[in-house]
């Protein structure tokens, strides 16, 4: 009798649950399944040898879950090397796990990847298959991953109300979205446009170079036309030499557990933006806010359409390691308008690599998107999308004309 062991790392999503959820009530279908578990914390509770019996879970709670946001698992920001790996195997063959199931973005599957070859290594008959997530819609191969659907109908949607607030007391606002090295997130806030005069006014992605004087060109151009602007610019922007901005910017640099640059966590890049532009060019009325977290495992607008699919991978995952022959790391693809289907590639095609944004969905000005990026990702944000409305300017005569 089989073993499920089933994982979810780095950062949460709000439909994350609906994978483990699939691929736990998949796995359960099966025969010769006997046990399955869950690791607290990814592969640090793998490690840790912390694991929760998903077998003794009701299928009613389970899909309580299912619906809920953030990794219900915990989560871990762990980068396993080779020897990290070794340790994971070493759990895993002590536990006689058969199936390894790890949902995550890039560091993820490279995970399995190591522990596959490592299970190989010592002729250990497991299957291990990578299960995709992330915000940041990165992950080659995919059309586009779990989670991002749900996050950027939350920039969508706050975009909307950053637009309409700004568009009632007018002035300058800038958010920071996620995004280190790939601008969907960002891109995403485009589609809370419905006037012509709407924003965001400008996008900034960091797929293009960043320059800081070009930027308050743009800003101030965009305030002579419209008087307002409205910007949305992604924590990944750096200049010509790949520096971020916001260690141009900074005087003082905070650095995570894995020596990155904090871009977006300390609200610092939204402030010194909008500095630059009090200082530079004179504008008083100038506000900044940075989304961080709050994108992520937001619970009041997730898509549909990132529920089912999310939910899909799981029970496919299950499915291509009872079935199949081989070890991987399942994806989407698009086919029609709008469906989606799935398949499994070898681990090392997905590993590690990131995808970034398409130049076909970039405006030449590499300030806006395209109508390709629009179509794109509308069929993603799912059914119920708001719209934002305008009172007509039938304007009065003046009586008293001065």
């Amino acid at each position: 009798m089989a073993k499920v062991l089933i994982a979810q790392g780095g950062g949460p999503t709000a439909v994350i649950n609906q994978s483990m959820v699939g691929a736990v009530l998949e796995s359960r279908k099966f025969n010769n399944v006997e046990l399955v578990y869950g690791a607290f914390h990814g592969v640090r509770g793998i490690v840790d040898e912390e694991f929760l019996d998903l077998t003794q879970e009701t299928t009613h709670n389970l899909e309580m879950v299912a619906e809920t946001p953030s990794s219900a698992l915990g989560s871990t920001r762990d980068k396993p090397d080779l020897k990290y790996c070794q340790e994971i195997f070493k759990v895993l063959k002590a536990h006689e796990i058969s199936y390894f199931f790890y949902i995550g973005g890039n560091d993820s599957s490279d995970t399995v990847r190591i522990v596959s070859e490592e299970a190989h290594k010592a002729g250990y008959p497991m299957r291990s298959i990578h299960i995709p997530k992330t915000i940041d819609n990165d992950l080659v191969e995919n059309d586009h991953t779990p989670g991002f659907p749900s996050a950027a109908r939350f920039v969508a949607q706050a975009f909307i109300g950053a637009n309409l607030d700004n568009y009632a007391l007018p002035g300058i606002y800038i958010a920071v979205v996620m995004g280190r090295h790939a601008g969907f997130l960002t891109a995403a806030s485009a589609l809370g446009k419905k006037f012509p005069d709407d924003g965001p006014h400008l996008i900034y992605l960091p797929e293009r170079v960043f320059d800081v004087e070009k930027f308050l060109a743009d800003v101030k151009a965009t305030m002579d036309r419209y008087g307002r602007c409205v910007v949305a610019v992604s924590e990944g922007i750096h200049d010509a030499e790949g520096v971020p901005i916001a260690l141009k910017l900074a005087k003082n640099v905070e650095k995570d557990d894995h020596g990155n640059v904090q871009l977006s966590g300390t609200g610092a890049l939204a402030d010194m933006l909008c500095d630059e532009i009090r200082t530079k060019l004179g504008v008083k009325r100038v506000r900044g806010d940075t989304f961080g977290y709050v994108q992520r495992s937001f619970i009041g607008c997730v898509s549909d359409v990132d529920q089912r699919e999310a939910r899909e991978v799981g029970e496919k995952a299950v499915q291509f390691a009872m079935w199949g022959d081989m070890d991987g790391s399942v994806v989407i693809d698009r086919t029609g308008f709008y469906s989606s289907d799935y398949r499994l590639v070898p681990l090392e095609v997905v590993a590690g690599k990131t995808k970034v944004m398409p130049d076909e969905f970039i405006a030449p000005s590499g300030t806006d998107v395209t109508d390709a990026f629009r179509m794109y990702l509308r069929p993603l944000l799912g059914s119920g999308m708001p719209d934002a409305y305008r009172l007509r300017q039938n304007l009065v005569s003046k009586v008293l004309a001065k």
